[in-house]
């Protein structure tokens, strides 16, 4: 399996979620935080599950709570570079080098 390399910024935006819905409810933060991080499981196990996207990048769509993960598939790793809401700011996240 590839080594999963998780951006800086999008490890903050994981963060700053977590903290969003445990401070709505308590536990659905770390609800949030599993579903994401199991879904990061998902993704190295077979990465080119989601379909490829025009810019090079693939998506994949949480359940439970309205957040798409965007990932790279380079060769020799997975770059996961946004934990984006579904609904806010579309692609914000393509300016990151």
């Amino acid at each position: 399996m590839k080594q999963v390399i998780i951006d800086f910024d999008a490890e903050n935006e994981l963060s700053d979620s977590v903290g969003f819905y445990e401070g709505r409810v308590s536990g659905l933060g770390m609800e949030f935080e599993r579903t994401a991080r199991e879904a990061i499981r998902t993704i190295q196990a077979a990465p080119d599950r989601c379909v490829l996207q025009k810019d090079g990048t693939r998506r994949f769509v949480l359940e439970r709570f309205p957040f798409v993960i965007h990932y790279v598939d380079l060769p020799n790793i997975i770059w996961v570079l946004a934990f984006a809401h579904a609904s806010r700011k579309p692609g914000y996240w393509r300016r990151r080098p």
